[in-house]
């Protein structure tokens, strides 16, 4: 996957959560979490495009850390929703697993640059 494949793919993920977070049913509890959630999703995109601009391998790695936590903070939100029985849309199951593919994603690109950043070591 590209660069510009993963930016458009961060930002569609986002993208989603927003109309998802926009159409769901609030109640107090339900707000809660979907701000959470909606705070985490939008995150993931955000800060994968700050790690695109990185001052060093270092930060590079820190930023795309940040984005697998922020990934699967947001794979527990949605997994919280799904759990809580609450009647939800047949969209989430997609969000779900959207969620954790990035989160897979960001895991693997953190651990392939960190092994090549300690074999230049």
């Amino acid at each position: 996957m590209t660069k510009e494949e993963l930016l458009k793919r961060t930002k569609k993920f986002a993208l989603d959560i927003i109309i998802f977070v926009n159409n769901f049913h609030q109640n107090s509890v339900n707000k809660e979490i979907c701000n959470q959630l909606l705070r985490s999703a939008t995150s993931v995109g955000a800060n994968y495009r700050a790690a695109l601009r990185a001052k060093s391998r270092a930060d590079f790695i820190y930023k795309i850390k940040v984005i697998e936590e922020e990934a699967d903070e947001s794979l527990y939100w949605l997994e919280l929703l799904i759990e809580s029985n609450i009647q939800i849309s047949n969209q989430i199951e997609t969000l779900h697993d959207e969620a954790k593919q990035l989160t897979a994603i960001f895991s693997s690109i953190a651990k392939t640059t960190k092994s090549r950043n300690n074999a230049k070591s």
